[in-house]
């Protein structure tokens, strides 16, 4: 998976249950303070949220996250994964000449070899009109990032553009972009493809790999939101998949024994609004995260009317046979 999500940041301590409540902060920014609830499905920030991409930084941990409200990418703050203040400012306030506003979407966030941090988003390509995805870069992972080059990394217009970045490090170091081809934005198939990085980041090397497409009933027409990470001897490939307006949209797994498949998938969902009894409503946009209590999934959901999508988090299990599912949920 993208390895600042494997790296468990200093001081964070054992994992506390699924709560979460909001709670008005001053200062330009909100705190999502949990309290004491029976309901596990609560979220742990209450408000819009979605497409989460949660870092290890060195003091807790940071969430980034599609933009809003003239935000081209949200950012909040924790120390233990559970209360989170979500900052009132932009981490990416100027956009590459390239992309034109209001369509900014799945910010991935790591940190390079050399210590700075670089961040890949979907942004509309104004010469296409299709989301393609660009880089960003920052000294610091709480500063301004700043565009890197003068045209997007990936940006296959034929396919439908591309969407959903997200970061992966091998065990021998070596780092490789993932994403999402937008076919389903003009009646084509929908990818997961995945392509090396250059040293610094700011190319690939190579061509790309397809890994999925949609080919199982309760996927629909879409698979997107890949997150890729290695488990024992195996790579897990997480991915959303239906439309992502309704109930009907939901988080798979799929596995190989190599990074670049073959991946078979499981057949059915490990985590959907099914699944929680209605409590989630189009659970999908994950993210993996690595603490000293085992990996967590955080993920976004519908509010009961479907206004907007909150952050939500619960912890996998993998089991003896290799297959993955979201603890407690009957499967």
């Amino acid at each position: 998976m993208k390895p600042p999500h494997r790296l468990v940041a200093l001081g964070v301590l054992l994992l506390l249950a699924v709560t979460g409540c909001a709670a008005g902060a001053g200062n330009g920014s909100r705190t999502a303070s949990p309290t004491p609830s029976a309901d596990r499905f609560a979220p742990v920030i209450d408000e819009d949220f979605p497409d989460p991409d949660v870092v290890a930084a060195p003091d807790g941990w940071r969430a980034f996250a599609t933009g809003m409200s003239g935000l081209n990418v949200r950012i909040a703050s924790s120390t233990d994964l559970s209360t989170w203040t979500v900052q009132r400012r932009d981490a990416l306030p100027t956009l590459p000449a390239w992309a034109t506003p209001g369509r900014t979407w799945a910010p991935d966030v790591s940190r390079r070899a050399d210590g700075t941090w670089i961040m890949y988003v979907a942004a509309q390509d104004a010469a296409s009109g299709r989301q393609c995805i660009g880089v960003a870069t920052g000294p610091t992972i709480d500063g301004d990032f700043t565009p890197a080059g003068d045209r997007p990394i990936v940006c296959p217009v034929a396919e439908g553009g591309a969407i959903d970045p997200s970061t992966f490090q091998d065990t021998d170091g070596t780092r490789y972009l993932l994403w999402k081809t937008d076919g389903n934005c003009c009646g084509q198939d929908t990818w997961i493809e995945i392509s090396r990085l250059s040293q610094d980041g700011l190319s690939l090397v190579g061509p790309a790999t397809r890994l999925i497409k949609e080919s199982l009933p309760w996927e629909g027409s879409v698979v997107e939101a890949p997150v890729l990470v290695r488990h024992d001897a195996e790579y897990a490939l997480f991915y959303s998949a239906n439309a992502y307006g309704g109930d009907a949209y939901a988080v798979g797994v799929a596995r190989a024994t190599s990074l670049l498949g073959p991946y078979t998938k499981q057949p059915e969902p490990v985590l959907s609004t099914d699944l929680s009894g209605g409590r989630l409503h189009g659970p999908g946009g994950q993210d993996v995260v690595a603490t000293p209590n085992g990996d967590v999934l955080f993920f976004h959901a519908w509010d009961e009317l479907f206004t907007y999508r909150a952050l939500h988090r619960a912890p996998l299990t993998w089991r003896p046979d290799g297959t993955v599912a979201v603890a407690g949920l009957d499967h």
